[in-house]
């Protein structure tokens, strides 16, 4: 019945797939009914959007920057060592 042990494995990886894009897909239409008001920091000031221009932003893209460079200098040793699939 079965055709082997990598069957199972794709069977898998199918269901894994489309839960992930019906994730994907699904998660917007309930994401805009947290989209309401009564969250709303009603404090907002001139210096707390200054830190978050001038500290929280800049933090966020060096963090950014620098994931992507230990993802890149990882996945160059995944290359040379032959398992790039692990890298992911």
């Amino acid at each position: 019945m079965f055709q082997g042990e990598g069957y199972i494995f794709k069977i898998a990886k199918k269901i894994i797939i489309f839960f992930v894009v019906g994730t994907l897909i699904l998660v917007p239409f309930g994401a805009s009914a947290f989209a309401q008001d009564r969250w709303q920091d009603e404090d907002v000031s001139a210096e707390k959007m200054t830190v978050d221009v001038l500290v929280a932003r800049p933090l966020g893209l060096i963090a950014t920057a620098l994931g992507i460079a230990v993802f890149v200098i990882s996945f160059l040793f995944s290359a040379a060592g032959g398992n790039t699939e692990a890298a992911y």
